[in-house]
């Protein structure tokens, strides 16, 4: 069992599993050495990037996302404005503050490798770290993984003998039938389920407030998208495809339309939808604070389709952004425990399809739906992804990213209300469908998945 906090943390972009699971673990490996009692020793540290991670770190931001790590930054603390200037004097001066303590000589390509031609057979995003003694003696060397989401693990860590015991949920399960049984035979919602689970590790009360700033945190995202808080937002992102922002001046034109639809245009709260995703996408790409929901590249589905219950639902409130994100997390956690949320494991259906379906089950739950309705809904936004491909184009969260958000976001929109309009009763089950995405995802040839080896990435050409 996971917590909700798990699927849905605060980073930055442009990728969890490329900048963010990164940035923990050279965090991690700068801790270890701490531990150790070696950082006083290390003169030198060099890092292979293996995989998805070699083959798409560029694009991705990885390296800057390890450098960030081994300053001792962490993705949900770090001031992305302080970024550009600290990697600008680490450039000049050629030493970096490992852990914010040890100076140490670091020049970015010779010590970050990227071995995309290279894999390893516990997962595509390996990553390798080394500490150096000034007379070339390896201190320490330890491989992580960045498994999707912003997860890490450890290659060779005794994981079961370092944790402590499982406390008693509940309300346990691990597959959507478990999930939806347990809600009825106890007459709960599946948001009240999972909060009672969440109540093993912290209070109701700063259940609530960790959720209403995952919240705030998605909604100052959408601020900063549209161009409206103090900060100069560049008018195009960064790296060569000079993408020009679209957010911005679709937001402008949005308001000069007005918000009232009756006897306007009918599907004007489409437009609002893809507004919200697009403005926090593009955030994303541009190395911008993101919640992770529950990865970068699909950062932009859970924030629309939370806008959109909050603008176009006359009782939307607190309570209702709390079982929204409760209900997400559920799904979410079901995907986490059975499938994958990685692209680089399964194609962008284990991202923008999860997201998809996580948001689809969620806004049929904050509009009355029934269990089995949200089940429901959940199902339909998966299955209708399945075999979506990862093909950034130049290796970048933009083409198709960005874009492919603003129509998950329709989708589970459309999902949830073609739940709603049934009974709960169907054919394929949420179990059904995970299953299937990941057996599609291990089927599915690695050039599809976050490898820019193939679709998009290799027929358009960049400019």
């Amino acid at each position: 069992m996971l917590s909700v906090f798990d699927i849905f943390k605060i980073g930055i972009g442009p990728s969890s599993s490329h900048t963010v699971g990164p940035m923990r673990a050279a965090g991690q490996f700068v801790h270890s050495l701490e531990q150790d009692g070696l950082l006083a020793q290390v003169t030198r540290v060099s890092v292979d990037l293996y995989g998805s991670l070699g083959a798409t770190g560029r694009g991705h931001a990885t390296d800057l996302g390890v450098i960030l790590g081994l300053f001792g930054e962490m993705p949900d603390t770090i001031d992305p404005s302080t970024v550009k200037s600290r990697l600008a004097e680490l450039q000049r001066s050629g030493q970096l503050p490992l852990g914010g303590k040890r100076l140490i000589a670091f020049q970015r390509a010779r010590d970050i490798a990227f071995l995309g031609e290279q894999s390893m057979p516990e997962h595509p995003n390996a990553m390798r770290f080394v500490a150096w003694a000034e007379d070339g003696t390896v201190l320490s060397e330890r491989c992580y993984f960045s498994v999707g989401g912003g997860f890490i693990t450890e290659s060779g860590a005794d994981v079961a003998a370092a944790r402590a015991p499982d406390p008693v949920w509940p309300y346990p399960f691990k597959t959507g039938d478990e999930l939806v049984a347990l809600a009825k035979s106890n007459d709960i919602s599946i948001a009240q389920l999972m909060m009672a689970n969440e109540r093993i590790w912290r209070s109701e009360t700063e259940v609530r407030a960790g959720l209403l700033r995952i919240w705030q945190v998605m909604k100052e995202c959408v601020r900063r998208g549209f161009g409206l808080d103090d900060e100069e937002t560049e008018d195009r992102l960064p790296g060569a495809l000079g993408i020009r922002r679209r957010a911005p001046k679709l937001h402008r034109e949005l308001l000069e339309r007005g918000h009232n639809v009756v006897g306007g245009d009918p599907l004007a709260a489409m437009d609002w939808v893809n507004a919200f995703a697009m403005a926090v996408n593009e955030q994303n790409a541009s190395g911008g604070r993101v919640v992770t929901a529950p990865t970068n590249g699909a950062a932009g589905i859970i924030p629309a389709v939370l806008h959109y219950y909050d603008k176009y639902t006359p009782d939307a409130s607190d309570d209702g952004v709390i079982e929204f994100l409760l209900t997400a997390g559920a799904i979410g956690l079901l995907y986490k425990a059975n499938a994958s949320i990685s692209g680089a494991e399964v194609g962008c259906q284990g991202e923008v399809g999860v997201a998809c379906s996580m948001a689809a089950g969620a806004l049929a739950a904050v509009l009355g739906a029934s269990v089995a309705q949200i089940e429901n809904a959940a199902e339909i936004g998966m299955e209708h992804n399945l075999g979506l491909t990862c093909d950034p184009v130049g290796g970048m969260v933009q083409i198709p990213c960005i874009e492919r958000n603003a129509m998950g976001a329709v989708k589970a929109i459309n999902a949830a209300r073609m739940a709603l309009r049934g009974d709960g009763n169907h054919y394929v089950s949420l179990d059904a469908v995970i299953k299937t995405m990941l057996q599609t995802g291990e089927d599915m040839k690695s050039k599809y998945k976050e490898t820019s080896l193939g679709g998009l990435a290799v027929n358009v050409v960049e400019c």
